[in-house]
């Protein structure tokens, strides 16, 4: 590994770093950072944005609550080593954070930091920037650096990208809302789509009723 500067070690990531030039090595030095921010590292440049919505946090927790369900309980859940949400993936030329990450057929506890994940996941969140980042930027940063599969769950288009990385090139395939998807990588483990999306109908539309002024 490259040195790192102790001015770097002892920097503190905050919304004011956003737009700083830094390598990955660089970035993995800093230890300290403002909690109420997310950090990644896209082509050598710092991004800065906002802890996820409830609407997207809810219905992560809901399907790590369902991952963990199949690996205790599931005859074949065993396959399932780790799982986490808000979790770094090391790209070419950055770091990305995965709404949420799988390891899966290692037979032992993933290292967050050296384990390649079986599958990432995103939440897509509002704005055209953002679909972008899901839909296109991290799609093929997940691919060049071999991640087997990639699900984008849409809230506003109701669906689920499944994006299988082939030696040939990326396959997608779209699952509507309420249909079944189960992924050879996991045995057995129906992804529950609609339940996640009512989870985050749920909390968008209490944070509606909340933000509405009273009558």
């Amino acid at each position: 590994m490259a040195s790192v500067s102790v001015e770097v070690e002892e920097m503190v990531l905050g919304p004011d770093c956003n737009g700083l030039l830094m390598t990955p090595e660089e970035f993995d030095a800093i230890e300290e950072y403002d909690e109420d921010y997310t950090y990644e590292l896209v082509n050598g440049v710092v991004i800065v944005n906002p802890i996820p919505f409830a609407e997207e946090t809810d219905p992560n927790d809901l399907l790590g609550y369902f991952l963990r369900d199949y690996r205790y309980r599931h005859p074949q859940g065993a396959i399932l080593d780790d799982t986490s949400p808000q979790q770094y993936v090391q790209t070419r030329r950055g770091r990305r954070v995965a709404d949420r990450l799988i390891w899966a057929g290692l037979g032992r506890p993933a290292d967050y930091r050296r384990d390649l994940p079986t599958i990432a996941i995103e939440f897509v969140s509002a704005g055209r920037r953002s679909r972008q980042r899901d839909y296109v930027d991290k799609r093929q940063e997940y691919m060049d650096v071999g991640v087997p599969e990639y699900w984008i769950i849409d809230r506003f288009r109701r669906t689920l990208t499944v994006v299988h990385y082939r030696p040939t090139g990326p396959e997608d395939r779209v699952i509507a809302e309420n249909q079944p998807y189960q992924t050879p990588l996991l045995p057995g483990f129906e992804f529950p789509l609609a339940q996640l999306l009512q989870a985050a109908d749920r909390r968008a539309q209490s944070q509606q009723q909340v933000l509405r002024p009273e009558e």
